[in-house]
């Protein structure tokens, strides 16, 4: 299996394929198919968001067996992903995972709504969404003074993507043991929608 930072580049000329156009690093041809009867072997972990504008595969430039993807609104962190990725990181050797976001979140969006004008949730299942975000999310409703609601999505978007990092490097004593002793790097990344870009919010 390759490194976190081999992982992580391969992502990125990914993103650079996808955004000139250019097919996927996997054709899904017969051979490819069948090649993927043996064990996977995935080389990123990539936990994103269910929205349908971000395929995880399709915006990195990658197919079949290259990705273990987890999606949920939000990009949230709760059992069943920690769970998801332990496993992937223990079952397969993968040593990145990256949490990606994008932007015009909207379950970001909807979790400022209801901060800003509280609302009886017909749902107690969305409403558990909201609630994982709004600790990322609270502190810019406590302190922001403009009215441009545009740019407190941005912020928000960038705050619930560190949120979902920590929680990952903190909440799991596995992830935390291979990142300390096994090579494993968790990052977050963020996707525009406009610009096709996947910004990755790696530490210099």
């Amino acid at each position: 299996m390759i490194s976190a930072n081999q992982a992580l580049l391969r992502l990125q000329e990914g993103n650079l394929r996808f955004r000139s156009g250019g097919t996927s690093a996997n054709e899904i041809d017969t051979a490819n198919r069948n090649r993927l009867v043996v064990p996977q072997t995935p080389f990123a972990i990539i936990l994103g968001c269910s929205d349908s504008r971000v395929p995880a595969e399709i915006i990195f430039g990658q197919g079949l067996g290259e990705l273990f993807v987890i999606r949920v609104a939000g990009n949230i962190v709760a059992p069943s992903q920690i769970g998801s990725i332990e496993f992937a990181a223990e079952k397969f050797g993968t040593r990145l995972v990256v949490v990606l976001g994008h932007s015009m979140c909207g379950a970001v969006e909807a979790t400022l709504e209801q901060l800003v004008r509280p609302t009886e949730s017909r749902s107690p299942n969305l409403h558990s969404i909201v609630d994982r975000i709004r600790p990322a999310v609270q502190p810019l409703i406590d302190s922001y003074t403009t009215e441009n609601s545009s740019e407190l999505l941005q912020l928000a978007v960038r705050r619930n993507i560190e949120a979902s990092v920590a929680n990952l490097l903190h909440g799991s004593a596995i992830l935390e043991d291979l990142v300390e002793n096994d090579g494993l790097m968790v990052v977050g990344a963020e996707y525009c929608l406009e610009s096709q870009v996947v910004e990755f919010l790696v530490d210099a």
